[in-house]
């Protein structure tokens, strides 16, 4: 389920006050929507709602979902040589208690010849992956969603 919130009107400080931010907007712009709508069935196991967001900080600058189509190709061409961080936050709600976790994490990435991929291109993907020299941090985190910490916030709601 989307959220469909409007990420621009929250802004903060730091990358990781905005990560994180952003993540709760997300889950209380759903769970307004749940209470809203048809109720849950009861069940025997609690219902977690995961949500999460990511941006990259490059050279101080925290960068979001490209705004045109030029800005991607601009932010590849940027990484080209240099590196950037990947902060991306997971937060995780109990539905059944409203018990609520959540947490930040920062990988950063180092390229080898001329592609990087946060903020850009994906980590996986077989024409960037042969020059990712390191990733320094969790590879998941760069993706997007951190499973540690993901399950980590799961087991501490329940």
């Amino acid at each position: 389920m989307t959220a469909d919130i409007d990420e621009k009107c929250i802004r903060k400080d730091t990358a990781d006050e905005l990560v994180m931010a952003l993540a709760e907007a997300k889950a209380d712009a759903i769970i307004e929507r749940l209470q809203a709508g048809p109720q849950l069935a009861e069940d025997s196991c609690p219902t977690l709602l995961v949500t999460a967001h990511t941006v990259v900080v490059y050279k101080g600058v925290v960068r979001e979902k490209p705004i045109s189509k030029e800005e991607p190709r601009k932010f590849i061409k940027d990484y080209s040589g240099s590196h950037g961080a990947v902060v991306g936050s997971v937060f995780v709600t109990n539905l059944a208690t409203g018990t609520k976790k959540g947490e930040w994490e920062r990988a950063e990435i180092e390229e080898g010849i001329t592609l990087n991929v946060a903020g850009g291109l994906m980590l996986e993907h077989p024409l960037t992956f042969p020059f990712v020299e390191a990733v320094i941090g969790d590879t998941d985190t760069v993706m997007g969603l951190s499973k540690p910490l993901t399950e980590k916030l799961m087991a501490e709601v329940l």
